[in-house]
């Protein structure tokens, strides 16, 4: 074909001037495309599309010549508000010839909802290259196996690779049963002199603040202690609102309410104050949202303060070393009930790409103590200070260096 068609990398297009025509990767702008008059039209994973524009101007602008084309390749997606689910819907009538549409071909491999997704006979229908090694068999069956204990693989596998469509947009973390087997209570006091890491997510009024150290515990695993504050003031309502008993944790110690409508981050710094007086802190990661003051209170008296960036490039990852610790029983959580409510309430979503990130199942429930578990496990994980060699500062549990 060289002789006829030529690359123009710098606008992503391979032109044929023989044929007057040109194949050209388009931008997910749905404002650029307008006024174009194209001849056939590639659409690659349809669901991960965030919204319907850049699928409305391209088939509009198909309509204007008789013989144009649209070609849609795409795995499953998740929930029903987007325009995969839409063209996925159609697709089926046509199938099952509720609909007669001659234009209109589908071609679905998918599972049923109720397939054994364990078994490998149902891999090889819905997948008809894999018997030629894509997708690799080996991956597909450590996936499947991490999926046995992991709702969100388990999700992964179904969607992105059984092709079957996921009623909701997001996945739950762990299986609960699972989660408990780090429920023992061990002994706090006894890690005084162990390097120790702190994770906060800091919050105003519905929210929980959440402070919760981490300790390695020698043999690859973690140890966590978990602390939360709440508002004072409306504890009884935010119980009922909630469906869980904010005055009995507050009697047990697991929260501390503080006076008002908002959380007084004076108390949350003399807790972490306290806590870093008595244990070595290596650092004290943090959210930085609602934190900005509570942080450069703490820089200022030269406590190890580290931001943790969120979203899918520093949480996916961290999500993946918190998800392994807990299914190999490497996570020691002392059955505090306030995380285990929060950790119930973390739901999964999942990109095309596969990056996870952590998001509420409904409004109402709180997962700000798992926010803060990752972060804490995180840099637990790497064992070490990571924070600037340059800083200076005196306090016990990290190094500095003064000029």
């Amino acid at each position: 074909m060289r002789k006829d068609v030529r690359p123009q990398d710098y606008k992503n297009r391979l032109v044929c001037n023989k044929l007057r025509s040109r194949y050209e990767a388009i931008s997910a702008d749905a404002g650029v495309a307008h006024g174009g008059t194209p001849r056939v039209v590639i659409a690659d994973e349809l669901h991960a599309w965030p919204n319907r524009d850049l699928w409305d101007v391209l088939d509009s602008s198909l309509n204007k010549t008789d013989d144009s084309l649209m070609v849609v390749a795409t795995t499953a997606g998740r929930g029903q508000e987007n325009i995969a689910w839409e063209k996925y819907q159609y697709a089926l009538k046509v199938q099952t010839g509720e609909v007669d549409d001659p234009s209109f071909l589908p071609v679905i491999f998918q599972a049923t909802k109720d397939a054994d997704w364990r078994d490998e006979a149902v891999w090889h229908a819905v997948n008809p290259g894999l018997a030629e090694g894509y997708p690799s068999l080996k991956k597909l069956r450590l996936l499947a196996a991490r999926a046995e204990h992991s709702p969100g693989d388990r999700d992964v596998l179904q969607q992105l690779h059984l092709n079957v469509w996921m009623e909701t947009s997001t996945s739950p973390f762990v299986d609960m049963e699972v989660y408990d087997r780090g429920r023992e209570p061990f002994d706090i006091e006894a890690l005084h002199g162990q390097p120790c890491w702190l994770g906060v997510d800091m919050s105003t009024t519905t929210d929980l603040t959440a402070v919760v150290a981490c300790w390695r515990d020698g043999s690859g695993g973690f140890k966590v202690h978990p602390h939360f504050f709440c508002p004072e003031q409306g504890i009884r309502l935010k119980a009922e609102r909630d469906g869980v008993p904010y005055p009995h944790w507050a009697e047990k110690g697991f929260i501390t309410p503080t006076p008002g409508v908002t959380i007084d981050q004076d108390i949350v710094e003399r807790y972490i104050r306290e806590f870093c007086e008595k244990f070595m802190v290596k650092e004290i990661a943090f959210d930085k949202a609602y934190a900005s003051l509570l942080m450069a209170s703490l820089t200022k008296s030269h406590h190890p303060v580290v931001v943790m960036q969120q979203g899918w490039v520093t949480q996916a990852p961290a999500l993946n070393r918190l998800e392994t610790a807990i299914l190999n029983g490497k996570f020691q959580h002392g059955g505090n009930p306030v995380l285990r409510w929060n950790f119930s309430n973390v739901q999964i979503h999942t990109d095309a790409a596969g990056n996870r990130t952590m998001h509420k199942g409904k409004s109402t429930d709180r997962i700000d103590g798992c926010f803060a578990t990752w972060m804490a496990l995180d840099r637990a994980s790497f064992g070490q200070d990571q924070r600037n060699v340059y800083a200076s500062g005196q306090r016990r549990g990290f190094a500095s260096v003064k000029f």
